[in-house]
Parts: structure tokens; C-alpha cells; sequence
């Protein structure tokens, strides 16, 4: 799930300053011959660069830096023979994100898809092409399915929430504990999203190994991707049909019940948008930023200044590596000149979020505490679920340095591995040992009831007392001889954890 406030202020500039937008490309750059658009007699003979494949995914950010050359916007490939533009600079992404006059999110005036040349099983197709969610839709449809979204999601309760997310923690750690070592991917971070998002859908929590499969196949954009789409269609059928018969406290039921009236189609496709937008991302969140926290000194430090190190990482994370890094499709509703590149009717532009983030025109002194990147997208496509997805992944990832606070990564941080393909920054797995001495949690999971709608807000638990004359500051962990930076800073971490959660 991600989404960004408009106000960006804190990047120490105007947003809408011409950012790059002046930036001439190379000669002999295809953006200096592209100016007919894709497809135009003036194309040039190579292909925009390729945004797939094992280089791509080991680097993005030195194919970034290429595309700058050309200016702010470049031409790309998403997939063999599925070109677009990519916008690199902060400003005008800001701009193309805003404009809902030259710019529509609905794709079905793809030029290259009405032009028989995008193929029924094209690996980006599921992710592009139309579907009735209010992702792809304008105007007065998408202001009426999203609001069903908005609503729905509006009703959970974030401590019921934040609740759930933590005994859900404990139950996956459990599983691991006892080992010494995991793979934090498959056995943690791609798991909580599902168990969550099953839960406040209403589904039981055994479909979820299914799901799991089903979102990677399909953000993966590989050759199976279409056939991971009609997957995801069957299975949340099977949970409407499930929720029309025995409604709930869950999301699906409070949609059924909206007065927006979805129909059977529509309501499938909004549960799906919710899914897919909640899950893969959120797993590559919860997983880029503990892989940040196991490896980069700068959160090996002392907790101090009234910021939590979990905090700052998510936030460098959606700086740096958005789990969705390349997305914000528009099409362009006629030709037009966009930052001295000729864009023709129904081509389709895609914002780089990883990119736009890391503009070198930015002007920002320091990102600790600065939320005004571009993760969760901007304009009247934002994603309403920021707040749920801060919660799933940081309760996650605190539970996880509080119950194994040695934690180290099994590999360099330079041998892991990311998957493929255009749109996500994802690992492929999260290596990890540990000493075998975490304590033992509960292992119960909350059934549906324990997210219901919301309700007040808990008054906060008091501090544990202490023993008169007593340092009120949080206690301080002792260093083991040898350890790492990052196992000395989440020992502390851990210490800090138990102590304002009085266990």
C-alpha cells in the first residue's frame, strides 16, 4: 500500500519548482529523436532502456541515473516490446500525477493495446490493463469506488489492529525461534500481510500460503502472470460469495454493504485492489526496511532524540527503495509536449517513485522525519491506506528486533538477491542467524472479531513502576564483546521494547 501526503513542503523547495525540467538530453539520446512519441516516423531505432531483467533488479538506481541523461522524462521498455515513458524528476512527476486533464489513469485508450500490439499474455498486462477498481478510473466511477474503499478501511480500529499484527508476530517467530536462522521473507514478511489482510477480509487464515503465491506470480510480471490474474479473480470470488451468505465485521462485508451499491464485478475488483496493494507491497516494505536495519550503521546508533530507528528505516526505505518503485501509470488524453519530449494520444507515462525520491535537484537537508516522498503516490489516486500499512509494518518489524534483538543477516548485504521485473523492489529472500534464547509468546491468534470497527481509543499502558530513587530512563543494555553495530543498536532496541511494554 503506498501513498503520500501533497504537502511537501519539507523538501526544502517549492514542489512545484521546474526540477530537471530544463536538463537538454545527450545527443543521439532517444529522447531527443522521440519527439513523435513511440510508434511516430521520428522513433529511433534502439528500444528505450529495459526496467526488467537481473540487471535492472541489482541496480535500478544506475539505470535512473542513465535515464537522467535524458532529461526528466525518457522512454523505457516494461516488458520485450511494451514501451512507455518514465519520469525521473521530482517536479514533474508532481505535476503528471496532479494533471487529471492531459492525463487519465484508465487504459483503455492504450495506443499499443488498441493497435493489437500488446499480446493477451504480455507479462505487464495485469498490472496495466483495465479493471473496474477505482485505480483505473476517473472522474465521478473512481470518486464512487473509492469512497467504498475509503469508508471501509476508515472503520477498522488501529489498536484492534496493531494488536492483531503483534500476536501474529509472535506466532510466525515462534515457528522460527527454536532454529537459530530464517529466511525473513518467506518466513515472516511475506506471511504477516497475508495472515492481516485474510483477517480484516474476513477469509481464513489456511487460504493465505495460496495468496501468497498468487500476489508474487503476479507483481513478478513473468511469463505466469496472467494466469496468477485469473487466480486472484477466483479466489475472491469465493470470498464474496462467502461474505454475501454470512456477513461479518470485516471489509468485504462493510463493501457489500456500502451505499455506493458496488455490483458483483465491481466489488470483486475493489477487494482484489485492496489485496494486491496491501500485501506484495507491504512485504517489501516490512522486508527493505529490516534488511536497512540489519545493515546500514547510520540506525546502529544510540536511541536517541525522540525517534525510533524502526521509524527512520521505513522512511529511508520509501525514500530510497519504495516497494513500488515504478508505477503511477497515465496515458496522455491528447499528443502533447511533455518537458521537450513529444507524447502522442494513448501512451502511457509511469512515474519513478525510486527515482523521482533520489532526484539530485532536490533540495533536502537530511530524510530522517521528512515524509514528502513520492511512495505513496500523490493527487487524487493516493492510496487511502497509508496509516494501516505504517502499522502492519513497523508492529512487525518492533517485534521482531524485541524477541531476537541479535538478529544478524547469514550473507553480505551485497550477495542478497532481488526479483525481477518492473514495477517492484523486492528481494528474493532475507537470510538471518540468530541465538537460539528467544523467549517464549503466546501463540493464539485473534479470531475476526478482534479488528472490528472502530472504536475509542485505549487510554495508553502505564510504565512499569519503579523502585524508588530509581533512574526513569529506559534501561541500558550491555554491549557483547564482538558484536556487530546493528546486533549492539537492536539489543538496545530490545531492552527499550521490554521496558515500555513492561514485560
Amino acid at each position: 500500500m503506498t501513498y503520500h501526503p501533497d504537502a511537501t513542503a519539507a523538501v526544502g523547495h517549492s514542489p512545484d519548482a521546474e526540477a530537471g525540467v530544463g536538463v537538454a538530453p545527450p545527443p543521439g539520446c532517444p529522447a531527443h529523436a522521440g519527439h513523435a512519441g513511440f510508434g511516430g516516423p521520428a522513433r529511433p531505432a534502439a528500444q528505450g532502456l529495459p526496467l526488467y531483467g537481473p540487471e535492472f533488479a541489482a541496480d535500478p538506481h544506475l539505470f535512473y541515473e542513465r535515464l537522467r541523461q535524458y532529461g526528466p522524462i525518457a522512454p523505457v521498455e516494461l516488458s520485450p516490446g511494451v514501451e512507455a515513458y518514465l519520469i525521473t524528476s521530482y517536479s514533474l512527476a508532481l505535476e503528471v500525477l496532479r494533471d487529471t486533464e492531459r492525463f487519465a489513469k484508465d487504459p483503455r485508450g492504450w495506443r499499443a493495446l488498441n493497435e493489437g500490439r500488446i499480446p493477451p499474455d504480455c507479462p505487464v498486462g495485469p498490472m496495466m490493463m483495465y479493471r473496474p477498481n477505482a485505480l483505473f478510473n476517473d472522474g465521478e466511477a473512481h470518486a464512487r469506488l473509492r469512497g467504498a474503499i475509503t469508508d471501509s478501511l476508515a472503520r477498522l480500529d488501529p489498536y484492534a489492529l496493531s494488536e492483531y499484527v503483534e500476536r501474529s508476530a509472535d506466532m510466525l517467530i515462534n515457528g522460527f525461534a527454536d532454529r537459530g536462522e530464517a529466511d525473513l521473507l518467506g518466513d515472516y514478511a511475506a506471511v504477516i500481510p497475508l495472515l492481516v489482510f485474510n483477517e480484516l477480509f474476513g477469509y481464513p487464515a489456511e487460504h493465505g500460503p495460496r495468496l501468497v503465491g498468487i500476489m508474487a506470480r503476479l507483481f513478478d510480471s513473468g511469463e505466469d502472470a496472467a494466469a496468477a490474474n485469473q487466480e486472484l479473480i477466483d479466489y475472491m470470488a469465493g470470498l464474496i460469495a462467502a461474505k454475501r451468505e454470512r456477513p461479518a465485521a470485516d471489509i468485504t462485508s462493510w463493501m457489500l454493504a456500502h451505499p455506493s451499491r458496488l455490483a458483483d464485478d465491481e466489488l470483486l475488483q475493489q477487494v482484489s485492489l485492496i489485496l494486491a496493494a496491501g500485501t506484495e507491497p507491504q512485504l517489501n516494505l516490512i522486508a527493505n526496511a529490516l534488511r536497512l536495519l540489519l545493515s546500514d550503521d547510520r540506525f546502529a546508533g544510540e536511541l536517541s532524540g525522540g525517534s525510533l530507528p524502526v521509524q527512520d528505516a521505513i522512511d529511508e526505505v520509501l525514500w530510497t527503495d519504495p516497494p513500488l518503485a515504478n508505477f503511477g501509470t497515465r496515458f496522455a488524453r491528447h499528443d502533447l509536449d511533455l518537458a521537450g519530449v513529444r507524447i502522442r494520444q494513448g501512451e502511457p507515462i509511469l512515474t519513478s517513485y525510486a527515482a523521482a525520491n533520489t532526484d539530485p535537484e532536490l533540495i533536502s537537508h537530511g530524510r530522517f522525519g521528512n515524509r514528502a516522498h513520492l511512495a505513496w503516490s500523490i493527487g487524487a489516486h493516493r492510496c487511502p491506506a497509508e496509516s494501516p500499512a505504517r502499522v502492519i509494518a513497523s508492529v512487525a518489524i518492533e517485534k521482531l528486533l524485541d524477541r531476537l534483538p541479535d538478529m544478524e543477516l547469514a550473507v553480505p548485504v551485497d550477495r542478497l538477491a532481488w526479483r525481477s521485473g518492473p514495477f517492484h523492489r523486492a528481494l528474493a529472500a532475507l537470510p538471518v542467524r540468530f541465538p537460539v534464547t528467544a523467549r517464549p509468546a503466546a501463540e493464539a491468534v485473534p479470531t475476526a472479531a478482534a479488528v472490528p470497527a472502530k472504536v475509542s481509543a485505549p487510554a495508553p499502558a502505564a510504565a512499569p513502576a519503579q523502585p524508588h530513587g530509581a533512574s526513569q530512563s529506559a534501561p541500558d543494555a550491555s554491549d557483547t564483546p564482538g558484536q556487530s553495530p546493528q546486533a549492539a543498536q537492536r539489543r538496545r532496541w530490545g531492552s527499550l521494547a521490554a521496558w515500555w511494554r513492561g514485560q
